[in-house]
């Protein structure tokens, strides 16, 4: 994080004509929220990174996004625009993920050191709605989005294993297109049946339309619908909100398109080891919480776990072809890359709660019930899997980067001839002088 605000400061410190950083709003932690606002266009262009705190990409790509706008003023001065780059959503969960951001980049390395706050705790969510939101980080971006009135937003996330896909709460034509090129250019495959979007209608191959937000029990509310959230707030004002993914591991396989040989096979297989993986996280758990009481940060590491533990034998129901009672939401047809998404999708949940189970036991300094042993070999494991298995290939951080950039640049030029309003500039008068973060305050 210190690293992020520092070059972000440098760019407004040698630009300061074009550029401006800016405190946004705090986090629960105390962490400045900062702005960095490029252009001095009507028109406003809103870019989010690090709503998700294992997904450092968008980090980044807003400093890589931010040297490229400051080089061509097509992207700013031509298009009338003002780009506003959210430098980090979540600055306080990114911190809890500094301990795998140096390397090595491995699988092992980045589940043992993985964290991401419970559904509640994730600042883009709105489980209350916009009038009800809890985090800090959240109503700072909600003021941000009625302030801005953007034509376009982009939230900036990373997948950890799978592929590249895009997330519309509108349609811009041609996008499918950009991501495809973008995609082949730079060696990304592309989630063509991404388990995000799996009930959601696709606008082109990685490109999906995220339907209106409905309550819904929280199983239901991360797998068929879009509950209430940040991407949707500032649709009041004209605004597509893009979703980008890029993926850290890349699986070729999520690009196969041809129909499965035995669907109802491979569904029955990823159940069913979805089922069993989290009996036996279940019992570790038991073993090691009585330990916990008193542990520092505790709470923050459990509630993830609670959260995981809680949806996995509800999503191994809806996949199982036998335990359809009638009452689920039908599975869509399959084919095998929406199939492999699923495999993903079935070992990554259990690795992220060894993981974050690891760190636990690891936070209280001792080991009495024995557990670290039995985690790290199921962790290497899983990983073996996903290294061998999927053939989950690391993606150097320049690539996804580069990506992610295109993307957002596609999106903004197809959103800027789509834009059904004219936002404002929410920077009123801009200075001189260069503003520099007191990012160690």
């Amino acid at each position: 994080m210190d690293e992020l605000c520092a070059h972000a400061a440098a760019l407004a410190a040698r630009r300061p004509e074009d550029a401006r950083l800016r405190r946004v709003g705090t986090s629960r932690a105390g962490t400045p929220l900062w702005l960095l606002s490029i252009g001095h266009g009507s028109r406003n262009a809103l870019v989010v990174a690090g709503p998700h705190a294992n997904e450092p990409v968008g980090g980044a790509t807003v400093v890589h996004l931010a040297e490229r706008l400051l080089a061509d003023p097509r992207l700013t001065v031509n298009a009338d625009a003002t780009w506003h780059l959210l430098l980090c959503l979540d600055p306080d969960g990114s911190r809890r993920n500094e301990g795998w951001l140096s390397g090595p980049y491995t699988l092992g390395h980045y589940f043992r050191n993985f964290f991401r706050p419970g559904f509640l705790e994730q600042p883009e969510w709105l489980p209350d709605g916009a009038a009800a939101a809890a985090l800090p980080e959240t109503r700072a971006l909600l003021a941000l989005q009625d302030e801005l009135r953007p034509f376009l937003q982009c939230s900036l996330h990373g997948v950890d294993v799978g592929g590249g896909f895009v997330e519309l709460t509108r349609d811009l034509p041609g996008l499918a297109e950009r991501v495809r090129r973008t995609a082949a250019r730079l060696r990304i495959p592309r989630e063509l049946g991404a388990y995000d979007t799996l009930y959601w209608p696709p606008v082109g191959p990685a490109v999906y339309r995220i339907p209106p937000p409905h309550r819904s029990d929280l199983a239901a509310a991360i797998t068929e619908a879009a509950v209430e959230s940040t991407w949707f707030h500032p649709h009041r004002h004209g605004t597509v909100t893009a979703v980008v993914e890029a993926p850290m591991w890349g699986v070729a396989a999520v690009e196969d398109g041809s129909a499965p040989v035995d669907r109802d096979s491979v569904l029955r297989a990823i159940s069913a080891a979805l089922r069993y993986d989290t009996r036996l996280l279940d019992g570790v758990l038991a073993r090691i919480r009585p330990q916990l009481a008193g542990a520092p940060d505790a709470a923050r590491l459990l509630a993830p776990v609670d959260d995981y533990l809680l949806v996995c034998p509800g999503l191994a129901d809806a996949w199982d072809p036998d335990t359809d009672d009638g009452g689920a939401h039908p599975l869509p047809v399959l084919d095998n890359a929406h199939l492999a998404a699923l495999r993903i999708a079935g070992r990554r949940l259990p690795l992220r709660t060894a993981g974050l189970l690891h760190r636990l036991v690891r936070s209280t300094g001792q080991d009495p019930a024995g557990a670290l042993p039995d985690l790290d070999r199921l962790i290497d494991a899983w990983c073996a899997d996903y290294h061998d298995g999927f053939g989950a290939r690391w993606i150097p951080v320049a690539r996804q980067a580069e990506y992610q950039t295109r993307v957002v640049l596609g999106a903004f030029e197809l959103a800027h001839l789509h834009a059904r309003v004219r936002s404002r500039s929410g920077e009123s008068e801009w200075g001189t002088e260069a503003a520099v973060p007191m990012h160690r305050e």
